[in-house]
């Protein structure tokens, strides 16, 4: 079925799964407690918490993954027909593929600095300044849409809500949720991101990748010091050093196809403690961002080549860390204009923009190693406000009208599926 004609079947009046006011304020609510809250990676107990209370009071069955944080739950198309929820650990029905909505629960290690709100976070050194508890909230607030149309016999099909922890934490929390059973029985499965270039009541989407593959490397370099009088009797760290963060980008960049985008970018670099001294240690740590995913599986060879040629340059002995983080989000063109057909019958064609591809990571795509699916961007940036709040910034703050947009993106895009496999 084609885009427009999938979509021109369902007219916004015609598709149940709206918003009810009374819901939208208990979940703006539910996002403002999260954000008053924020738990790092594998520490979101309180969150879990109160996603399994909310889950299990309209009646479902949420799974705690067994890693302790984190949740799965099921909803609707169970065998017998009934409106009671699945339970997440019955077998998959080939059949009944479900449909997976995914939620990143984790919040980042950086103070709140935003004023004037009522919601700011109680942590010290802690904030969801990447808009995970909207995506959390969006995740609930369709479940518990999802949870009353299968009542009422409205969900053909199953729908799996996935919590997953640790998004921050590389190689991320999906590979967590994956290994307790997050994708079993799963055909496709999609997801959304705050994006705060675009308007709320927007999404952005694109086909193929639509974020880039982040890698973390650290490097350590260690040779005989001495004093900065006989540098010839010494291994010259801190010139070695700075060989290696100014020569490793440019031969890497000069070994791979540059339409694939793999950059080495260096955060931190550490080396002696007086000015007349030579130091015997060095480190240094940054990431490696790809746009492509064939050149994101070369470059741990080609970063190593580049590191030992300088070292072995300046007589330094290197030990390299590389650390795998997540390849890049590839969005499946089918599943991606399912979300396009869901934002179009909710609130118009005019409502979804194309967008870019970022250099930002996303664990997501361990997901779509595995099941088809595609991440939407959710626009958070109130319409007409000047300047942009950057993610992973202290100040970012979302525009809460994208929880309701999130929500009936989501609900239309489960009933659109379950028509189109039921056609």
């Amino acid at each position: 079925m084609s885009r427009e004609s999938e979509s021109e079947s369902v007219p916004p009046g015609d598709l149940p799964g709206a918003l009810p006011e009374e819901l939208r304020a208990e979940l703006v609510a539910f996002r403002r407690d999260l954000h008053m809250h924020p738990e790092l990676g594998h520490q979101e107990f309180r969150t879990t918490a109160a996603l399994k209370a909310r889950l299990e009071a309209a009646g479902l069955e949420p799974r705690v993954l067994r890693i302790g944080t984190g949740l799965i739950c099921d909803i609707g198309g169970t065998p017998d027909g009934t409106s009671r929820p699945a339970r997440p650990d019955s077998p998959a029905r080939p059949d009944r593929p479900v449909l997976a909505l995914r939620a990143d629960i984790d919040a980042l290690p950086i103070p709140d600095t935003k004023t004037g709100v009522s919601y700011r976070s109680t942590v010290p050194d802690r904030a969801h300044a990447c808009g995970h508890d909207v995506h959390t909230t969006v995740v609930l607030g369709a479940g518990l849409v999802l949870a009353e149309l299968a009542k009422q016999g409205l969900l053909p099909h199953p729908v799996r809500l996935i919590f997953q922890p640790a998004e921050e934490v590389l190689p991320g929390g999906a590979t967590d949720a994956i290994d307790c059973g997050a994708l079993d029985g799963v055909g496709r499965i999609i997801g959304v991101h705050c994006d705060p270039r675009v308007d709320a009541g927007r999404i952005g989407l694109r086909h193929g990748p639509i974020t880039s593959a982040c890698d973390r490397l650290e490097v350590s370099l260690d040779g005989p010091g001495g004093h900065t009088a006989r540098p010839h009797l010494t291994t010259d760290l801190v010139t070695a050093a700075a060989k290696v963060v100014t020569e490793v980008p440019a031969l890497v960049a000069r070994r791979i196809d540059a339409r694939s985008g793999l950059a080495v970018t260096w955060g931190r670099i550490e080396a002696g403690h007086a000015c007349n001294v030579i130091p015997q240690h060095a480190e240094l740590s940054g990431t490696i961002r790809c746009l492509d995913l064939a050149a994101w599986r070369q470059a741990p060879d080609l970063v190593h080549g580049a590191i030992q040629e300088i070292a072995d340059l300046y007589r330094a002995k290197s030990e390299i860390n590389y650390v795998r983080g997540v390849p890049p989000v590839v969005n499946e063109p089918v599943v991606t204009d399912l979300l396009r057909d869901a934002m179009a019958a909710r609130r118009g064609h005019a409502s979804v923009e194309d967008t870019e591809q970022s250099l930002g990571g996303e664990d997501f795509s361990w997901y779509l190693e595995r099941v088809p699916g595609a991440m939407a961007r959710l626009g958070v940036r109130t319409p007409g406000e000047r300047g942009i709040r950057d993610l992973h910034q202290g100040d970012f703050d979302a525009d809460e009208h994208a929880i309701t947009v999130g929500v009936e993106l989501f609900t239309a895009a489960a009933l659109i599926d379950a028509a189109t496999r039921s056609a």
